[in-house]
């Protein structure tokens, strides 16, 4: 598709990095094949007199899908070697390649750690406005036990200029990602349209950076950093994620999944999964990407491409649906059960108080003798929370 712009290859490095490339294209589109497969043979729960009318629809959509992934693979595959080449054909690619994904390429190798790791969080003008949302994480951060070096490898992700000036002021590594004819700036009612067309564009961001050969935490700027989480993370789990529920078993496919809080590592199982989860959205409109994950995480076409799926126990990564109740071993909390920007700030301010009063207790040695207690959730909560439809113009946040 854009290979007439690109030069010959002119080494056999690059030339095999190429054959290896288009050797595992290949797999994922065998693979992409046995997925549409298994949902035009029946695999997900559809209505039974609608079954050929959706599924029909489905594999024309999920055809336009990958003819675009495609593409972007191609694009992405330039950048990714564009590194290893020398300047006169980077530069040649550079110009070639689409701007906002130079400009990620450059900003993903500038904040990664040296296993190609980064943390992303998301951030529009609601949430970046002063003593907003943002002020708090970056707070929780700087006076977390040890977790202030993470704020070098933190992406912030600016859905609008006004969130990008905002992340410029106070953060080094910020990235405008651009969405044509959608304004994601001010707060989007959980379950709205924009709310969901802001979800599966964060899917589709985060499928690229995994294209791009990084791994990433992925957390909600709703959530507080209080420990370092790489410990509590699984060692053969390809794909991890927080729970607003945890059922005591970090492999049980029933786990209540909270999109908030994930830690992927970048493989082909990922890729696929990712591009997947996605064109999943097409058979379930109007369903948020943790609804479709919930769907889809029993389908056969994830044993079959072997991924690896581990739900975080709420004990480490908590929120105010089922809180991590041990301060001694926290890592982060998650504003989840919570409808509102203004109920979220405050319970999170409360919250970042009653850590830096464990924190001075465990400065003065009395943390062991002085059990410490959360004094939240107060404005939020499973009892307060009440998903309803919401005006069209307000400014009422989600989960």
């Amino acid at each position: 598709m854009y290979s007439s712009d690109f030069p010959k290859w002119s080494t056999a490095k690059t030339q095999k990095s190429m054959e290896s490339v288009e050797g595992e294209e290949d797999q994922c589109n065998q693979n992409e094949q046995l997925a549409k497969d298994s949902i035009t043979n029946g695999q997900h729960p559809l209505q039974h007199h609608h079954h050929y009318h959706h599924h029909h629809q489905f594999v024309r959509k999920v055809s336009k899908s990958l003819v675009l992934f495609s593409a972007l693979a191609l694009a992405i595959f330039v950048v990714y070697h564009s590194s290893k080449l020398p300047a006169s054909l980077h530069n040649s690619f550079s110009s070639s390649m689409p701007k906002e994904l130079v400009e990620l390429s450059k900003v993903m190798e500038k904040t990664a750690m040296k296993d190609k790791t980064v943390v992303i969080t998301t951030l529009n003008e609601a949430w970046a406005v002063p003593n907003s949302i943002f002020d708090l994480f970056l707070e929780s951060f700087k006076i977390g036990n040890q977790t202030k070096w993470l704020l070098n490898h933190l992406v912030v992700v600016a859905l609008d200029q006004k969130a990008y000036d905002q992340c410029l002021k106070v953060h080094p590594n910020c990235y405008k990602l651009k969405t044509e004819g959608i304004d994601f700036s001010s707060e989007a009612y959980f379950m709205t349209k924009d709310y969901l067309k802001m979800m599966w564009r964060r899917i589709l961001f985060l499928q690229t950076v995994l294209d791009l050969g990084y791994n990433f935490i992925f957390t909600d700027a709703d959530i507080m950093w209080f420990r370092d989480p790489f410990p509590h993370f699984h060692a053969d789990a390809d794909f991890q994620i927080a729970c607003d529920y945890f059922r005591g078993n970090s492999s049980n496919l029933n786990n209540s999944p909270n999109g908030g809080f994930t830690y992927v590592r970048s493989n082909q199982k990922t890729r696929q999964f990712y591009r997947f989860w996605y064109v999943s959205r097409n058979l379930y409109p109007n369903n948020h990407d943790q609804d479709v994950l919930n769907r889809i995480k029993h389908d056969p076409f994830l044993k079959h491409i072997g991924l690896q799926i581990r739900f975080l126990e709420t004990k480490f990564f908590g929120g105010f649906c089922q809180r991590s109740e041990d301060f001694n071993l926290v890592c982060t909390m998650h504003a989840n059960c919570c409808v509102g920007l203004d109920n979220k700030i405050y319970d999170l301010k409360i919250m970042l108080d009653d850590w830096r009063k464990y924190m001075s207790k465990s400065r003065n040695g009395t943390s062991l003798l002085e059990k410490s207690s959360w004094n939240v959730p107060q404005h939020c909560g499973p009892a307060s929370f009440r998903p309803r439809r919401m005006p069209k113009n307000g400014t009422q946040g989600g989960t």
